[in-house]
């Protein structure tokens, strides 16, 4: 079984000020804006849709391969993901580059400033797929290195290796027609709602259109839960009750690791969401990306006190 994981490898670097921005900028000078934020200090969390992606398919068990290029700094970034006991055969490092690393700043009403250095991003993996070896394997392309994003599904086509295409942040940084050539064949399109129009209105496809390209559509609601577009026609997931939200950031991320879980354990795709919702859970109840703590024991008995079933 491998799991191949494409997409962002990023540090993510979190300040908080500890006014109000409104109160220090200006609406009558913003022609010349040049504003300055005393912060409270800086906090280093590893993140990026890929390695967020893989921690928590880690935490359930399983070794995925993430495909990403990383910086000369990539240095705690590998020895999280040895100690994870992730293979590190899909990470290119570019010397000359620092890792990908979004620069986050919180006021007090909870407005953010981010400022994203793609870094080592800007450049492609160069991963090469092996085709004798892809039995049970899947794939998810998120968002990252654009070359990858189009390359990639083209190579798991050619080698009948199914994928999830997830283009998340970068759609508008894609051609509708080239976005659209990803979409087709995907076993999987996963979007939340508003990614979906943003979809739909970068490929001028109708949502009838884009589900004739893709197996399955999957769109995600966040607390509202989450919709399949399948061959049985619409099917609703409810999302999974939560202690408290802490910070939504990287649910997405978990979601899509339980799903691909269910789906190695050749689980059903309505399963495979409900456990997507379950490992979103625990995302929110924590503050960074990567921060939460599960077992397959303990997702396996929230999946039963949530949904009222086993899978």
């Amino acid at each position: 079984m491998a799991i191949y994981i494409s997409g962002s490898v990023a540090f993510d670097r979190i300040m908080t000020f500890p006014g109000k921005f409104s109160d220090h900028i200006l609406p009558d000078k913003l022609h010349i804006l040049n504003v300055c934020f005393l912060v409270d200090g800086l906090t280093e969390k590893f993140g990026g849709t890929a390695g967020n992606i893989a921690y928590t398919l880690s935490l359930l068990g399983k070794e995925p391969t993430v495909i990403s290029c990383c910086g000369r700094d990539f240095g705690p970034y590998e020895k999280h993901m040895r100690k994870l006991g992730m293979p590190l055969d899909g990470i290119r490092v570019i010397d000359e580059e620092l890792t990908a690393g979004a620069y986050i700043t919180t006021d007090k009403q909870d407005n953010q400033i981010t400022g994203f250095n793609p870094g080592a991003m800007k450049q492609s993996a160069k991963f090469t797929i092996d085709p004798v070896h892809i039995e049970k394997t899947w794939a998810i392309c998120s968002p990252g290195n654009v070359e990858d994003m189009l390359s990639l599904p083209e190579r798991y086509k050619e080698c009948g290796i199914p994928y999830i295409f997830d283009p998340g942040q970068q759609i508008t940084a894609i051609d509708g027609k080239d976005l659209a050539k990803a979409i087709n064949g995907a076993t999987i399109l996963i979007a939340n709602d508003y990614e979906m129009e943003m979809i739909r209105k970068n490929t001028g496809l109708s949502m009838a259109e884009i589900r004739e390209r893709a197996d399955t559509v999957i769109v995600t609601l966040g607390e509202k839960g989450s919709v399949i577009y399948g061959e049985n026609g619409e099917t609703e997931v409810p999302s999974a009750p939560v202690k408290q939200v802490l910070d939504p950031t990287g649910a997405g991320d978990s979601y899509r690791a339980g799903l691909i879980y269910g789906l190695t354990e050749g689980l059903d795709m309505e399963t495979s969401c409900r456990i997507g919702a379950i490992c979103a859970a625990y995302c929110v109840e924590q503050h960074g990306t990567q921060e939460h703590t599960l077992t397959l024991d303990a997702c396996k008995e929230r999946y039963g006190r949530s949904f009222g079933s086993t899978w």
